[in-house]
C-alpha cells in the first residue's frame, strides 16, 4: 500500500513540474520584471540609453533591410552565481487573451530569428547587474505589418528527486513594426445565434450570440463590440449593452467571442447583428477607430411554452368540435329512430282494424 501511495504522490508531482516547465515565463508590461526566490533570483529590465530610461518594452519602427541595436539589463537578486540562457522567440496570443512567447524548442519566423543577442548565455554573480547587447535585423525582403516577441532569459533547474526538469523564463516584450503599406482588416466568422425561451409562455428569453473574430491584415488591432437581435422586419430589437474589447490580436490571429443577450421577444424569426470597429494604435501610441465591419446571422426564436400552450388549447377546441358533432349525429340517430318506430306503430295500428 505504502508503495501504490508513493507512485500516485510521484505522478502527480511530475505532473505540476511538468506544467511549471510549460508556463514558467514572465513578459512583463512594464520594462522591469523578477523570477525566482532564494538561491536563484534575478530579474531584467531595459537597459537607458537613447530610446530612454524606464520603457514599458521595445518597441520600433524599422523598414524591411534596416537595423536597430539596444541592450537588457539582467541582475542577479540571489546568493550564487546564475547562469542563463539568452535567446529571442515569436510571440502569440493565448485563449486567455494574455502574449505568451514560444519555447526555445518551437521554430519562429519572424521577431525569434530576427532578434540577436550578442552572446546565448550569461553567467552573473550575485549582486550584479550585466546589460545584455543585442541587435535587431529586419530582412529586406519582410512582409510590412506588426510583429511581437520577446528577449529571453532562462533558467533550467533539475529536480534530482524526480528527474525532471523545470525552465523558468524572464523576458522583455519586442514589437517591431515593418515600414510598408499597412492593410488593417478585423472579419466577423462564424455568426451564430442561439435562443433560451422562459417557461413564462408570455415572456421574454435569452439569446447567446456567438462569432470569431478574425485578424485578416497585416496590422496589431483590437475592436469595439456591438451585439444586438431583432425579430422579423428589425422589430423587437434587444442589444447586449456593454461588451469587452478583444485583447490585441496578432494578423492572422482569430479570438472567439460569445456574448449573451436579454429581454428577447420570441418572434419565430431571430435575426443577429455583430458589429466590430476596428481600432489601430500607431507608434506615438494613439488609438485610431477604423471603419466598422458588420455581419448577421437568422436563427429561431420559437416560444416553446407558447406555441405548447396553443396546441393543447387547438386540440381542446378541435375535441370539443369533433364530440358536439358526434353528440349531434347520436341525437339524430336516436330522433330518426323514434320516428321510425312511431310510423311503424301507427302502421300497426291501422292494420289491426282491417284484420
Amino acid at each position: 500500500m505504502t508503495r501504490r501511495t508513493t507512485a500516485v504522490a510521484t505522478l502527480v508531482r511530475t505532473a505540476v513540474l511538468a506544467l511549471l516547465a510549460a508556463f514558467a515565463v514572465a513578459v512583463p508590461a512594464a520594462g522591469h520584471a523578477r523570477a525566482g526566490d532564494g538561491d536563484a533570483a534575478w530579474t531584467v529590465r531595459t537597459a537607458s540609453n537613447s530610446y530612454g530610461d524606464a520603457r514599458s518594452s521595445y518597441s520600433y519602427s524599422v523598414n524591411p533591410g534596416g537595423r536597430v541595436e539596444d541592450a537588457m539589463a539582467v541582475a542577479n537578486r540571489g546568493t550564487t552565481p546564475l547562469e542563463l540562457a539568452v535567446y529571442a522567440a515569436d510571440g502569440f496570443t493565448t485563449d486567455k487573451g494574455r502574449l505568451d512567447l514560444l519555447t526555445k524548442d518551437k521554430k519562429s519566423t519572424a521577431v525569434g530569428v530576427w532578434v540577436h543577442a550578442d552572446r546565448n548565455s550569461v553567467v552573473i554573480k550575485p549582486g550584479q547587474t550585466v546589460q545584455i547587447p543585442f541587435e535587431v535585423a529586419v530582412p529586406g525582403n519582410a512582409t510590412p505589418g506588426d510583429y511581437v516577441g520577446g528577449l529571453l532569459t532562462s533558467l533550467t533547474q533539475s529536480e534530482d528527486a524526480e528527474g525532471i526538469s523545470v525552465d523558468r523564463r524572464l523576458g522583455i516584450r519586442v514589437t517591431l513594426r515593418v515600414g510598408g503599406a499597412l492593410k488593417p482588416g478585423l472579419a466577423i466568422e462564424g455568426l451564430h445565434a442561439d435562443y433560451s425561451g422562459s417557461l413564462n409562455p408570455f415572456g421574454t428569453g435569452d439569446a447567446t450570440v456567438s462569432y470569431t473574430i478574425h485578424n485578416t491584415g497585416n496590422v496589431m488591432l483590437s475592436a469595439k463590440q456591438a451585439v444586438s437581435v431583432s425579430g422579423p422586419f428589425g422589430w423587437l430589437r434587444a442589444g447586449a449593452g456593454d461588451i469587452a474589447a478583444p485583447p490585441q490580436l496578432l494578423p492572422g490571429e482569430r479570438w472567439k467571442v460569445k456574448v449573451p443577450v436579454h429581454g428577447v421577444t420570441p418572434g419565430v424569426s431571430l435575426t443577429a447583428t455583430a458589429t466590430l470597429t476596428p481600432l489601430l494604435t500607431d507608434a506615438s501610441g494613439s488609438t485610431a477607430a477604423l471603419k466598422p465591419v458588420r455581419a448577421t446571422a437568422r436563427g429561431l426564436a420559437v416560444a416553446w411554452t407558447l406555441l405548447l400552450l396553443v396546441v393543447v388549447l387547438t386540440a381542446a377546441v378541435a375535441a370539443g368540435v369533433v364530440l358536439a358533432r358526434r353528440n349531434r349525429a347520436r341525437r339524430k340517430l336516436r330522433e330518426d329512430a323514434r320516428v321510425r318506430e312511431a310510423v311503424e306503430q301507427t302502421l300497426r295500428g291501422q292494420a289491426a282494424p282491417q284484420s
